[in-house]
Parts: C-alpha cells; structure tokens; sequence
C-alpha cells in the first residue's frame, strides 16, 4: 500500500516507531508535559535501586507486537508480567555487566555509543511525532485515502439536516433509544429536497458529494448512523442504508497504518535535510586482498595487454 512506499527509504526502527504511534494515537493536550512527567515517575519495579518504568514496559510491549499503540496497558494485563520479567532480566544482565566492568572495553565504548545514537535518534522522532502527527493531520490523510478506496463506491444514503449542534445530538440521543430515522427525518429534516422520503438521498457516489460527507460516509458501517457533523448547510446526522461495492476502512481501522505514514513521512523529510547540510565524507575501503581499490584500478589501466602466445604468432610463409 502507499503508506509503506517510504519504508524501504528509512533503516529498521524498532521500538521507534511503536513509541512513536503510541504518542500519536494518545494526542497532545494542554497538560502533556505534567502527565509525562508523572508517568516516567511510575516505577512498576525497582531492580537493585534501580526503576524500570511503566512507559518502559508499554513501549516494549508494542515493540514485541504484543499490543496495539493507543491499547490499555496496566499491570493486570496478561501480557504485561512477561514484558516486565523481560525487562528484569535485562536490567540484571546491564547491572552484571557494570559490575565486571565491561562497559569500559573498547568495543564495549563503541557499540554503547551507536546504542545511545540509536536512542536519540528515537528521542527525535517521538519529538516530531508528537508535534506533527497529529488528528488534523490524520483527519486529512484519512480524507485523502478514503477517497481512493470510494473511486468505485455507490452507497444509499439518508440525512436529517438541523439548524443546531444542539438539536442534532438530541436527535442522536433518540435514534440510539430506538426512535425511527424516516419519520425523525419527515418531522425535523430541514432539507426540503429529502425529508419527504424520510431523509433519503437515494443512491450517489460519495466522491461527487462535497466535503466533509466523503470521509463520513467512508467513515461510517453499513447500517449505522454516523457521529453529528457539520457542513455549510447546517448539521448533519447521516446513515448508510447499504452498499454496492465493499465498503472503505474505517479511520479506526487504518488509523495505525496513517500514523505510521506520516511518521516516515517526518523522518524522510529530517534526513533529507539532514544530509543536504551535513559534511559526510565516505572514505575508500581497502578490497579482500588488502589493496585501495583505486590503486588497483591505475594498475590495471596502465599495465601493457599480455603478448599473444606462441601458437597465435604469425607462421612465415
């Protein structure tokens, strides 16, 4: 699918984007920088002093495709004793380590340089996540997409336009007690063109229909009312009756496919940058046979052609 043209283009993220679309799907507010402090301060165990976070645990458990970004995650998930002794026995084995003084080994140096690197590399990409990916941003990549899966769609509609928000969800609370959607229309509908068939539009292709009625109709189950919306004509509660081809995804359901697009997305647009401004110079390998590759190629441009053997050599006549 389009969403995961842009993967091939990015190395392996691991936990990345897991924590990246766990952050999307929470969604900022006003309040995000107490709640995370507040978060990272909840331990759910200490190890020799040491805490490992409940965010620590969720994320993991994402990373391991355990849960879905955005689920309810607590301790008395069946999958979060498993992810948490995992993380015990990895904090015992870093302790164990530090102990012997491994980490001081030159290799050791290295490779805990590139995990750092790797690490804020994440710090990064949650940091664009968290500003750029957000439910406008979803809400307009859902509109784009829906509209491709709907090129071919035919769907039976029917509407009650109100005047107000206010009347509109009134209206929705008696449709879900049960109240009956044609003659709620008949009486209340200020559309004059289809309240005398109980609020019927009769069968139209949702992509010939002004916007925001697209993405609510893609967003909307056969057989089901949507939520209240608006338009310019006024508000707006809508049931799809039935369908003529298979229905879109729901926003839902590909919401964890918009956000990890969009992820990519910022990541491919900061390495890009990144790397036009960036002074990267790539130095020249020695080949197996321990030899610069540039040497070999002067050699072998200026080395004479072997001399024809003795049974090519001209005979005289």
């Amino acid at each position: 699918m389009l969403f995961f043209r842009l993967a091939n283009r990015i190395p392996a993220m691991g936990v990345l984007v897991g924590a990246a679309s766990l952050l999307a799907a929470c969604g900022p507010s006003p309040d995000s920088t107490n709640r995370t402090v507040s978060i990272e301060s909840a331990a759910a165990v200490m190890v020799n002093g040491e805490p490992i976070y409940l965010t620590d645990v969720t994320l993991e458990a994402i990373a391991q495709g355990r849960i879905e970004p955005g689920a309810a995650f607590s301790p008395d998930h069946p999958e979060f004793q498993p992810v948490l002794d995992q993380l015990v026995d990895q904090k015992l084995l870093a302790q164990q380590a530090l102990n012997l003084g491994l980490d001081q080994q030159g290799d050791a140096q290295r490779r805990l340089a590139a995990g750092r690197e790797r690490l804020l590399g994440n710090i990064l990409v949650e940091h664009l996540v968290a500003r750029e990916v957000t439910e406008e941003a979803i809400d307009e990549m859902y509109s784009q997409q829906v509209k491709l899966q709907q090129l071919n769609d035919q769907v039976r509609l029917r509407h009650i336009l109100l005047d107000t928000e206010m009347d509109a969800r009134d209206l929705a609370s008696q449709l879900d007690q049960g109240a009956d959607f044609t003659d709620l229309a008949f009486v209340h509908s200020k559309d004059l063109r289809t309240r005398g068939d109980g609020g019927s539009f009769g069968w139209v292709s949702p992509n010939d229909m002004a916007p925001p009625f697209p993405e609510r109709i893609g967003n909307t189950p056969t057989g089901a009312l949507s939520d209240v919306f608006q338009s310019e004509q006024g508000w707006h509660i809508l049931r799809v009756d039935e369908r003529r081809t298979r229905p879109p995804m729901t926003k839902d359901q590909m919401r964890p496919e918009l956000i990890t697009f969009l992820t990519l997305s910022q990541i491919s647009d900061v390495l890009r940058d990144l790397r036009a401004s960036a002074a990267i110079d790539q130095r020249r390998l020695a080949d197996s046979s321990g030899r610069d590759p540039a040497d070999t190629a002067t050699s072998e441009e200026t080395e004479p052609a072997n001399p024809p053997s003795s049974s090519m050599q001209a005979r005289p006549q």
